[in-house]
């Protein structure tokens, strides 16, 4: 059978054979000859290119192999255009997405680009363009073509970005006169936070250094490569569908973990409107008055019959940013870091940097604004990093809430420089850490002195893996990669330890013939006698959850602070006798109702499902699950099972967790690595690789990742360019 790339590549020789000039499909096909593609057992893609723009190329195509439907998704949100999918009820996104991402401004960043980088999201558009090409079959909802300036609007692979802080129903309300005037209430939302651990020889058997990689997010929120070229690109790890860079993992002298940054370098600025003498809107500042910029904005929304419809927007902005709300008869612009061209130049430059130094060199473009990271490399080198975008700020004012954007005071006055960052290399302890809890204790107790940051500095404070990972590292023990491995699944819940005591005092301090005696007496005895680590079989864990999720939501409220750990700790330890026990009682009422008995095995009802390829996964009790032993990050747990019922479930399915977990040695040979995904990296149910890794993933079994070209080449089940037949899917 007569491979696709060979077709295509034939039609470059005209009936004469003399060479044609190629048209852009016989362009595509020619530089896909040269790439090839190795599948390992797990489905897993090890693309090899000539250049980085060629192995970029295979990556992206990898990527849309693994699920197109993630890949167009992402850039649907990223690029303001989900609405031409999902119709109205993307408008608000879609808008909120386009007060920043402007389809001109990105083609004329991208013009402004070094050529290199233009390469790069040339071969990026150039894979998926292939892809789409070479699978007729394949549908996109709305982009049937990509163009290389598209990367620069997803150019950071964070869970969530800065953009996302931005409240849907505050901007309904002002821009839309038919919205409520009121932002709803947010519910409680699980962390979606992430653990990252550096050993340094000191405190490693072998005298290598060792990196945890262990980021929470939304389950199948990223594909796993490798992606090596002849330019010296040779990395591993997790890339968030449709990107070109390695967001986390490791080359083959240096790895890095990002987590979720408590740093507050996201400013709500409060404007004081008022008329020009020209008449139209202006603003105060200081003693002038400006003109406040208006953009039109139009949204395409697919309608229920497949028609589009149009509906424009002017929107508003200041010199602080656009404007997202109003409250108290202001209007609130909102400041955040607006540079893509270097966010994207940041995030591929750093998978090369063999080194500290290197990787520091990347870091001074300063346009990574959401990631702490833990780094560490061959030399030996370890590092806690704080994010690099940090405006500098006058710290009389609380950047934590709203300030006067009329008082010039409260302007940004550039970046910090990295000598004023919160930054930890190389420490005696032997290790650095970060649980998206703040800095001060990232290399053992008291490492930093919060008083010689300003306050925005860090917002999110202590959690209870602060607890949990401080207990494991510190000390003199030294780690192996199969101990780092166990810590990172380690079965305490520190959390309890802090709010269970107090419940059992409660009870303990009842008379002897108050009704709650007898009624609560064997859960009482079942939580006493409870060691407070988490398994499958706990029934113990099963109701200090429920109770805890019972008390957490009475002493909370609707409050949703940023160091929303610290406060509910403090709220739970400091409540009433009453709501203590009233929250036990509520918790057994709801397991009886849901199950019929309260003494129930947590992995009976904690499970992990994947039952189609759907972004929003819709979960059935009837359907086969998987038992999942750990619980919530909520409660201190390192590895992290964020999981509730459902309309029409009584068992509780996760969405969000652990999903991308490796342990990596950094040797004089290169690195020996181990790994395991949530479920699987394709999207697609009849794929061998849809839920090939779930019962690892379950059980926190880590499986040795292929990386040197011999591992690949032995550990290859298929080995294909892009546009050939497939033998496995």
């Amino acid at each position: 059978m007569k491979l696709a790339t060979m077709a295509l590549l034939g039609a470059l020789i005209s009936s004469t054979g003399t060479a044609a000039i190629p048209t852009a499909a016989q362009r595509l096909a020619q530089r896909a000859a040269t790439i090839t593609i190795a599948r390992d057992q797990w489905g897993i893609a090890h693309i090899r290119g000539r250049t980085d723009a060629d192995a970029i190329f295979g990556m992206a195509y990898a990527q849309a192999e693994d699920d197109f439907n993630r890949v167009e998704t992402n850039y649907l949100t990223s690029l303001g255009r989900l609405a031409e999918a999902e119709g109205d009820a993307a408008i608000w996104k879609d808008l909120r997405q386009r007060l920043w991402i402007d389809e001109a401004d990105l083609k004329v960043k991208y013009s402004a680009s070094p050529t290199w980088l233009r390469q790069l999201m040339q071969g990026w558009a150039d894979g998926l363009n292939f892809y789409l090409a070479s699978h007729p079959a394949v549908r996109p909802r709305v982009l049937t073509r990509f163009e290389p300036w598209m990367a620069l609007s997803f150019s950071e692979g964070s869970i969530g970005g800065d953009i996302e802080y931005v409240d849907l129903d505050a901007l309904r309300a002002l821009y839309d006169r038919a919205a409520p005037h009121v932002a709803s209430a947010k519910p409680w939302s699980e962390p979606q936070g992430s653990n990252g651990i550096a050993i340094g020889p000191s405190r490693s058997t072998s005298g290598n250094p060792l990196l945890l990689i262990n980021p929470h997010t939304s389950f199948f929120f990223r594909d796993v490569v490798q992606v090596t070229s002849g330019e010296g690109l040779n990395v591993y790890g997790a890339v968030t569908w449709g990107q070109f860079f390695v967001y986390q993992g490791f080359n083959a002298r240096a790895g890095w973990m990002h987590t979720t940054s408590g740093l507050d370098n996201r400013d709500e600025y409060a404007e004081t409107f008022a008329k020009l003498p020209n008449g139209k809107l202006g603003y105060r500042f200081g003693g002038d008055l400006r003109p406040v910029a208006v953009k039109p904005v139009t949204i395409r929304i697919r309608a229920a019959d497949g028609g589009y419809s149009n509906r424009a927007f002017s929107v508003m902005k200041t010199m602080h940013g656009p404007i997202i709300r109003s409250g108290n008869g202001k209007f609130i612009a909102f400041a955040i870091l607006d540079d893509p061209a270097h966010a994207l130049e940041q995030s591929f430059k750093r998978t090369k940097a063999g080194n500290l130094d290197e990787f520091m060199r990347a870091s001074a473009l300063r346009a990574n604004s959401s990631n702490n990271t833990l780094f560490a490399d061959s030399s030996g080198n370890i590092a806690y990093l704080h994010p690099q975008f940090v405006p500098l700020r006058d710290d009389r004012f609380d950047y934590r809430g709203v300030v006067s954007g009329g008082d010039p005071r409260t302007l940004w006055r550039g970046l910090t420089a990295s000598e004023g960052l919160p930054n930890i290399v190389n420490p005696k302890s032997g290790f650095v850490f970060n649980s998206n809890d703040a800095p001060w204790s990232a290399a053992g107790t008291g490492s930093l002195d919060p008083a010689k940051f300003p306050r925005y500095m860090d917002q999110y404070g202590a959690n209870a893996r602060t607890d949990h990972a401080l207990r494991l590292l510190d000390g003199a023990g030294k780690f192996t990669t199969r101990s780092l491995n166990a810590a990172a699944y380690d079965r305490d819940n520190p959390g309890f330890d802090r709010i269970l005591p107090g419940l059992i005092a409660t009870y303990d301090g009842l008379r002897a013939d108050h009704p709650r005696r007898a009624s609560l007496a064997e859960p009482i005895a079942m939580l006493r006698a409870w060691d407070r680590r988490w398994s499958a079989d706990s029934a113990a864990l099963t109701l200090g959850v429920h109770w805890g999720e019972a008390i957490w939501d009475e002493v909370m409220g609707k409050d949703r602070p940023s160091n929303a750990y610290e406060i509910a700790y403090a709220r739970i330890i400091a409540a009433s006798p009453e709501r203590k026990l009233a929250a036990l009682e509520q918790a057994l009422a709801a397991l009886r109702g849901l199950y019929g008995t309260w003494q129930l095995p947590w992995g009976e009802i904690n499970r992990f499902q994947r039952n189609d390829g759907a972004i929003t996964q819709t979960f059935d009790d009837k359907k086969p699950s998987l038992a999942v032993p750990f619980p919530s990050a909520r409660w201190g747990s390192l590895a992290a099972f964020e999981a509730t019922t459902y309309p029409g479930t009584a068992k509780r399915y996760g969405t969000k967790g652990n999903s991308f977990i490796a342990v990596v040695e950094f040797t004089s040979q290169g690195p020996r690595a181990f790994a395991v995904t949530a479920g699987g990296v394709n999207g697609d149910p009849n794929s061998p690789h849809f839920l090939d890794q779930a019962q690892d993933y379950a059980a926190g079994r880590l499986n040795p990742i292929p990386f040197t070209d011999a591992e690949v080449a032995r550990a290859a089940v298929e080995t294909y360019r892009p546009g050939e037949a497939r033998r496995t899917r």
